[in-house]
């Protein structure tokens, strides 16, 4: 399940980009969420899923609320100002935050120097697989990797956040339905306030939209969240490494960024710190 939803989200990265064309990068996100929430929110119905609001679940949820706004609002325009390769390798630096902050707050996921190694590996194959990307990417490319890095602490935060509270507790959807709801609200609002509009989106980019939401909002947030629920966060989260490497990868066959031999090599050193990641 973690590799078919690295996949899905190493092929999102390519899909924002391009919908960022017709739909600007705070809308996108926001309406992402606000069509995501009636699914969702249905889900919860037909499965009877209670959706509390006692004080230990409402408090957690309305952080995690945010830091979903925040995530992904900052990648979003990350995508908007520098290439996908460029936007990953400081996205998904979020296993190397959690692992950080699990080793402090989550007894028994301390990290070993097996694990540690693990990770660095992971990290050298994603950086070797990003380095040799020569595809332009722009005056803002600083400050959309800035956005970026960013970014992954605010999607660390929703990992803790989830192992630490009693907002582990409630089911999946049920956390999914917290965050949607507030960021869809943040996101619209923070999109009317820097006065984004459409820009004449076509039935492709609405396609795309589309199959955001259905699949990657709606079924593969779910299935992270379920998975975190049962796995330690560090564990799972190292299995992030390879959501870049597939959005390189797509981002070579898609948008014609560079693909070099560097790719698959990354792959075996990102294959192996997930193993090292994941020993006992």
């Amino acid at each position: 399940m973690l590799l078919v939803i690295m996949l899905a989200l190493g092929l999102n990265q390519v899909g924002i980009k391009i919908v960022n064309e017709g739909i600007p990068p705070t809308l996108q996100a926001g309406l992402r969420s606000l069509a995501a929430l009636p699914i969702i929110l249905m889900l919860c119905l037909v499965r009877r899923t209670e959706i509390p609001f006692r004080r230990e679940i409402l408090i957690p949820g309305l952080l995690t609320g945010f830091c979903f706004a925040a995530e992904f609002a900052l990648l979003f325009q990350a995508l908007n100002w520098t290439s996908v390769a460029r936007a990953s390798i400081f996205f998904y630096t979020m296993p190397f935050w959690v692992a950080c902050a699990a080793h402090f707050l989550i007894p028994g996921e301390r990290l070993t120097f097996i694990r540690i190694l693990g990770l660095v590996l992971a990290i050298l194959g994603v950086t070797l697989a990003l380095s040799n990307n020569t595809s332009t990417a722009g005056p803002y490319a600083l400050a959309g990797d800035l956005m970026a890095l960013l970014g992954a602490v605010g999607w660390a935060a929703i990992a803790i956040i989830a192992r630490t509270t009693k907002f582990s507790t409630i089911k999946p959807e049920a956390q999914l339905f917290y965050q949607l709801i507030v960021s869809a609200g943040l996101l619209l609002i923070l999109a009317l306030l820097l006065d984004e509009g459409l820009s004449q989106p076509t039935v492709f980019h609405w396609s795309i939209f589309a199959s955001q939401v259905l699949f990657v909002v709606c079924t593969c947030f779910l299935l992270w969240f379920w998975i975190l629920s049962v796995y330690p966060a560090s564990d799972m989260a190292s299995f992030s490494f390879l959501a870049p490497v597939f959005g390189a990868v797509f981002a070579w066959l898609i948008l014609d960024e560079q693909m070099t031999w560097s790719i698959i090599l990354a792959l075996g050193l990102v294959a192996l710190g997930i193993l090292l990641v994941n020993r006992r």
